[in-house]
């Protein structure tokens, strides 16, 4: 019996070939899922805008159920790493409260597909996110970070006491996502484009001004 060769370890270019395969299919898996959710999703459109073999989606991710999750946590990952980029920690209590609710704004302002990922799983009882220990893991911090920036600023005395960080996270968030997620029916409600850069900036203001005076002693 003639003995079985060993595979030949990949090569540079070759690892670099499937990172970047990789990286296309979670791009394309990220709008598909967004536009569509779990159940309207179809594998072979996100091969499509990925330009990959369908096969080689299942190879790589397993299913498409796994392949949707992956896509989630990869958001939140990339939320978190840029979050940590702010360096928030090096900055005096206010102007790192204002980065970080300006961040939160800027974020959902240049990836409309999380709004629809957020939608569509928030749709379905957040199965996904809720048996996700990487994205728990992921908020954990940025809560620590919150609460430590608060105790900061109270013993600076430009913060009042008594603010609880998650329900401060999530007010921030809140006032973001309603407005991107809703921009279409409050234009329409309101008689005023909230897609123009103006009205968006303006908004930008008003959230990061609104968020400030409420920390405030």
């Amino acid at each position: 019996m003639t003995a079985r060769r060993a595979a030949a370890p990949a090569s540079a270019a070759d690892e670099a070939a499937q990172s970047a395969a990789r990286d296309a299919i979670l791009q394309a898996a990220r709008a598909e899922f967004a536009a569509k959710g779990l159940a309207g999703a179809r594998v072979n459109e996100i091969a499509a805008r990925a330009g990959v073999n369908k096969q080689l989606i299942y190879y790589y991710f397993g299913s498409k159920e796994d392949l949707y999750r992956i896509a989630l946590e990869v958001v939140y990952a990339e939320i978190r790493t840029l979050e940590r980029g702010l360096n928030l920690g090096g900055m005096a209590p206010e102007a790192a409260m204002e980065a970080l609710v300006g961040f939160s704004f800027d974020y959902l302002a240049r990836h409309p597909d999380f709004i629809g990922l957020l939608n569509h799983e928030n749709a379905h009882g957040a199965r996904h996110v809720r048996e996700s220990d990487a994205i728990r893991d992921t908020n954990s911090p940025l809560i620590d970070l919150i609460a430590r920036t608060l105790r900061r600023g109270i013993a600076a005395k430009v913060f009042r006491r008594g603010i609880d960080p998650v329900e401060l996270y999530v007010s921030v968030a809140g006032m973001s996502y309603f407005f991107f997620s809703n921009r279409a029916t409050l234009s329409s409600i309101f008689g005023r484009d909230l897609s123009e850069a103006a009205a968006v900036a303006s908004y930008r203001r008003h959230v990061v001004g609104f968020a400030m005076a409420g920390l405030r002693p």
